[in-house]
């Protein structure tokens, strides 16, 4: 199975900036990621007016929109209480995937990386560390008992995400 990494924090502390840098050295060091993204707005990727907007809206329950550059399957869930993440990670084609990140679901039973910034409004003290929390990324020094890294070097961050990911395979 294709391993499953989130990246979690409170709202502005840069989990999809960190994300941004993270994803294309990934790519640089020949490692194939997939993304999945929790948001906790009403979303919609397709547009008022477009043949699949307007069929989908319609009454279809699932929605494939396909181009040569790419395809986005809808799933309408009106009736779900929360996001199953096992059941988004399952959609996912893991034959083209060495890893999945996850930006969000912090409350999930998934390996994380919890963010901490020293100006995003919260104190350390506030950080859940429980099981499956396996570093925290900081822009300050912290003593804690997972590995602290520095949120601002991309490169510390891959090479930690590297370990764990060959250490998920042998273990």
């Amino acid at each position: 199975m294709t391993p499953v990494l989130a990246i979690a924090a409170w709202s502005g502390t840069g989990k999809t900036t960190l994300l941004k840098s993270v994803i294309p050295a990934l790519c640089a060091r020949g490692i194939r990621p997939g993304l999945i993204k929790h948001t906790h707005h009403n979303m919609d990727v397709d547009k008022p007016g477009k043949d699949s907007y307007e069929l989908r809206k319609a009454g279809a329950a699932q929605t494939i929109v396909a181009s040569t550059q790419r395809w986005a399957l809808m799933t309408e869930t009106p009736d779900e209480e929360r996001v199953d993440l096992a059941y988004l990670v399952s959609r996912m084609d893991h034959t083209t995937l060495d890893l999945v990140l996850v930006e969000g679901f912090k409350h999930e039973a998934v390996a994380k990386i919890l963010l901490f910034r020293s100006d995003a409004g919260h104190d350390v003290s506030e950080l859940t560390l429980d099981e499956h929390v396996i570093a925290v990324a900081s822009d300050i020094s912290l003593s804690l008992h997972v590995p602290v890294l520095d949120i601002n070097d991309t490169e510390e961050i891959i090479d930690f995400i590297q370990r764990w990911m060959a250490a998920s395979r042998t273990g």
